[in-house]
């Protein structure tokens, strides 16, 4: 499956301290742990003994994973070090547990299940030093991953599902716009939309101009400028990432990676104006029908003012995805 090759986000990097934590990935159980160094680890979550969930054991003082229903050690490798019924056994190398490749980035845990991709999905506001950076989330949600892109590359709707806030009935005018295929999937240029409150900050309607990337299967950024003059901070500017954990093939753990302007408003603040936007998404996205996305373009009905939704659909059919998609 193409999708075990790729990095996928499956929990805050603060969430990881520790204890083992249990996460989903790809219908996969899988636990997160520390090792001694601190560097966090990522297993099937079953003990290849007897099949228990290893995230109700504990990590060791040394720095090992602890099985909760024999107490078998394993470390960092997967590899088994102790068997505490049989204190002079020496475990040979294959009794070893399920290990998975685990990365730090943007505030979460990344865990690739199979040798592939080796880049993370970029993220350029990350090295900003202009930019705030925080996570908003995660939310679950009853839809698969690539309709939940779709909908974040989707501008039409937001006169309907975002009145008041990103866009109104009488003004869901979509003017053309460029979009280009990339080697991680689509950009999207000359975006614009006319906005009642664009941002926290929005002093006034405007037209904000947006660009939007897709930088992996299921992840997406967009970056949006309003008009000058329209926000109570002086060059206003944002880039958001959004991050998506196909856990099911129609159920999804999304986040979003704020980065913006902003610095001195607190945290909660920030992350109230995204959650109240994705949280006005979110009964829309769970009420589609099919909850995958048809990849055939004659499934569903296309206008011009959906060319980055249709592009995202070849991409997703010509990369050979098939989790989330139908």
């Amino acid at each position: 499956m193409v999708e075990s090759g790729l990095w996928h986000p499956v929990a805050l990097v603060g969430d990881v301290a520790h204890a083992p934590v249990a996460v989903q990935l790809l219908e996969q159980a899988v636990v997160l742990w520390r090792n001694a160094s601190g560097v966090v680890q990522a297993f099937a979550d079953q003990c290849p003994h007897r099949g228990a969930r290893l995230s109700l054991g504990r990590v060791t003082p040394q720095g090992q994973l602890e099985c909760p229903y024999h107490g078998w050690l394993f470390a960092d490798d997967g590899h088994c070090t102790q068997v505490p019924a049989l204190p002079a056994f020496v475990p040979p190398p294959g009794h070893c547990a399920r290990t998975f490749a685990a990365r730090e980035a943007h505030g979460l845990v990344w865990v690739r299940m199979q040798d592939g991709v080796d880049v993370l999905p970029a993220f350029a506001a990350e090295d900003d030093t202009r930019l705030r950076k925080l996570n908003c989330g995660p939310y679950d949600v009853a839809a698969s991953a690539p309709r939940i892109i779709e909908n974040f590359l989707d501008m039409s709707h937001f006169g309907f599902v975002h009145e008041g806030w990103l866009g109104s009935r009488d003004a869901t005018v979509i003017d053309d716009y460029r979009v280009e295929a990339t080697p991680t999937g689509l950009l999207a240029t000359g975006c614009k939309a006319w906005q009642p409150q664009s941002n926290l900050h929005s002093t006034a309607a405007a037209q904000v101009e947006y660009t939007y990337e897709v930088t992996a299967p299921y992840s997406a950024v967009l970056t949006k400028v309003p008009e000058a003059g329209t926000t109570a901070v002086d060059g206003w500017r944002e880039s958001i990432a959004l991050f998506i954990c196909p856990i099911t093939p129609v159920r999804s753990r999304v986040w979003f990676r704020l980065a913006v302007a902003d610095f001195d408003s607190p945290d909660e603040k920030l992350q109230a104006f995204q959650h109240t936007i994705f949280t006005q998404d979110q009964p829309v996205l769970e009420s589609q029908t099919p909850q995958c996305l048809p990849l055939d373009l004659r499934a569903e009905l296309h206008t011009a003012a959906d060319k980055a939704s249709s592009a995202y659909r070849r991409f997703l059919r010509q990369s050979g995805i098939t989790f989330g998609v139908c």
